[in-house]
C-alpha cells in the first residue's frame, strides 16, 4: 500500500490506515511530522519519505520502519521488538525505556538517547547512532547496548555532559579517542579492536544497512563503558 501524507492528512486518519490495511508492506511518501506511526504494530514494514513525527515505532512490537530522512523526538518508545533505520538525524530521547529491537541512526541523535533502556532474559535492545549525540546519554540505563560512532569526527565531540549519570545496567560503546567526564557509577575501559562478539555482529548489521565500510569503522578503538560494581548506587537496583 502507498499512503500520500502530506499535510492534509492528521495523524490519526494516518495512523487507522495503516493499521486497518491487509498488506504487510506500507510506503508513506510526503509525511510532515504525523505523530505515532508504527505505534504498537508487529509483523508489518512501514517505509516513510519525509519527516515522521513524535514517538515513531512507540511500543512496536516486532516491525520494521525505514525513514528516509530525518524524524523527531522519542522514537521507539517502550518497544519490544522490531527495527527502526533513519537515514537522517534523530531528535531527543530515542529508545526511551526501549526493551528489545533495534535502532539505527545514520546522522546524530539529541538528548537522552537510551533513557531508562533495559533488558529481560533474551530481550537485549540495541541503538546505534553514526553520529553523535547530546547530555544524558543511558541515563539511568539497566540494559542494553548503545553505540555511538561519530563517523564524521564532529569538533563538538561524540557526547554531551552526564553520560551515564544513573546507569545500573547494559553496556555502551563510545568510538572515541579521549572520554567525556563521567559518574563515579561508571567504569570504562579501552578496546582498541573489535573483531568479534555481539557487538561486532552489531556493527556489521549497521555498516550492511547503510553501505557503510566495516573495517573503516573497526579501524579505531572504543571506550566501552558499563556500571560500576562498587557503586553503591547500582547496588540499590534488583536487576542487574
Amino acid at each position: 500500500m502507498k499512503i500520500q501524507a502530506g499535510e492534509s492528512l492528521n495523524y490519526a486518519d494516518l495512523n487507522e490506515i495503516i493499521r486497518s490495511s491487509v498488506d504487510r508492506e506500507v510506503q508513506i511518501e510526503g509525511c510532515v511530522g504525523q505523530r505515532y506511526i508504527g505505534a504498537g504494530l508487529a509483523g508489518r514494514k512501514i517505509r516513510i519519505k519525509g519527516t515522521p513525527g513524535n514517538a515513531l515505532g512507540a511500543y512496536l512490537d516486532g516491525s520494521e520502519i525505514f525513514v528516509d530522512g530525518n524524524a523527531q523526538d522519542a522514537i521507539g518508545d517502550t518497544m519490544n521488538a522490531g527495527k527502526i533505520v533513519v537515514k537522517g538525524n534523530a531528535g531527543d530521547a530515542v529508545g526511551y525505556a526501549m526493551r528489545g529491537g533495534k535502532i539505527f541512526i545514520r546522522g546524530d541523535a539529541g538528548y537522552r538517547v537510551g533513557i531508562h533502556m533495559k533488558a529481560y532474559k533474551e530481550h537485549r535492545p540495541v541503538i546505534v547512532v553514526g553520529g553523535i549525540v547530546g547530555s544524558f546519554l543511558g541515563e539511568y540505563q539497566a540494559g542494553g547496548i548503545i553505540v555511538v560512532l561519530d563517523l564524521e569526527k564532529n569538533p563538538l565531540g561524540i557526547v554531551g555532559n552526564f553520560c551515564g549519570t544513573g546507569m545500573h545496567g547494559g553496556e555502551m560503546y563510545l568510538r572515541c579517542d579521549r572520554l567525556p567526564a563521567l559518574p563515579a557509577q561508571v567504569r570504562a575501559e579501552r578496546v582498541e579492536r573489535v573483531t568479534e562478539g555481539e557487538i561486532f555482529t552489531v556493527l556489521k548489521e549497521y555498516c550492511d544497512t547503510f553501505s557503510l565500510d566495516l573495517e573503516r569503522v573497526l579501524s579505531e578503538g572504543f571506550y566501552r563503558l558499563t556500571p560500576n560494581t562498587d557503586n553503591p548506587y547500582r547496588q540499590m537496583y534488583t536487576a542487574n
